[in-house]
């Protein structure tokens, strides 16, 4: 993440890779203030077992384009809500990478952080079928989620308009 004030939306991806026993390391890495650290940091990435690597930052949100450019590693950027743009900056800087250097992009803030931690997990099981199976469970056990939520809505008004 870029910055320690980034942790209370990345703590949302941490929880549900913990949900399907991925394991994770944190770090705060900045494009900016730490640029040569991040260097290090995305360079030696895979020669030390990580396998996708989920970036938040705020503002101009640089940070997933930086890795991506040192890495082949997929890189999973999550723009986080940092200024008065209410996360529109970070959008745009982590969305606009030029062709050749990718970043997967998901929403912004707390919905990103949970998809960014999906996506990982969707990769990651293309080589370990047992998260596949997780990821079944988990789709399974959403839907069955929202149909009880849909069920007590309805009951509750019972004769909506057709």
């Amino acid at each position: 993440m870029g910055s320690d004030s980034d942790l209370p939306v990345m703590r949302v991806a941490m929880e549900t890779l913990s949900q399907f026993g991925v394991g994770y390391e944190v770090k705060v890495l900045s494009a900016h203030r730490t640029s040569q650290r991040t260097i290090d940091y995305a360079r030696r990435a895979e020669s030390r077992g990580l396998k996708v690597i989920i970036a938040g930052a705020g503002g101009a949100a640089h940070l997933a384009g930086l890795i991506a450019a040192q890495t082949t590693l997929p890189v999973i950027g999550i723009p986080l809500e940092a200024t008065p743009l209410q996360g529109w900056d970070a959008l745009l800087s982590t969305v606009q990478m030029p062709a050749g250097v990718p970043v997967a992009t998901v929403a912004v803030g707390e919905a990103g952080a949970c998809n960014a931690a999906l996506l990982a997990v969707q990769i990651l099981s293309l080589q370990e079928p047992s998260l596949r199976e997780k990821l079944r469970k988990f789709r399974k056990d959403l839907a069955r989620q929202i149909e009880e939520k849909s069920q007590k809505v309805e009951k509750e008004f019972p004769h909506s308009s057709q």
